[in-house]
């Protein structure tokens, strides 16, 4: 579903899948009562994350990406953040090669770090808008 949106080829996917960040954990717990707090940590994430990465790591990544269960929760702060809803996953988890697993759909959420992330993540490193 991602790798459709964002239109990469699979040697553009493979060279440039480390600008794409996983959110794999969010988590207030539920004592905290701060109204909106979630989609200011969600914006302040967005808004720092590709400062924190360059000069942690020496690169900018250029999309965060997240997964969430809806038998769960909603996604209500992510849409609050301005991240987009791309639908829902197949419910295949991540397996190393070999084996598999399954899991149930999970809602897809991605946030663009730039205005041309989807252009910047499908060309070769080294070119002009990598």
């Amino acid at each position: 579903m991602r790798d459709q949106w964002i239109g990469w080829t699979a040697q553009a996917r493979r060279e440039n899948m480390a600008r794409v960040v996983n959110n794999s954990r969010f988590l207030i717990f539920p004592h905290v009562r701060v109204a909106h707090l979630a989609s200011h940590v969600l914006g302040q994430l967005a808004r720092r994350a590709r400062a924190d990465w360059l000069e942690h790591w020496g690169f900018e990544p250029l999309l965060l990406e997240t997964f969430v269960d809806p038998r769960h929760y909603a996604g209500t702060c992510y849409r609050a953040a301005g991240w987009q809803l791309l639908g829902a996953s197949s419910g295949r988890g991540l397996a190393r090669p070999g084996q598999s697993y399954h899991s149930t759909p999970r809602q897809v959420w991605v946030k663009a770090l730039t205005s041309d992330a989807c252009a910047s993540l499908c060309a070769a490193p080294g070119s002009p808008r990598s």
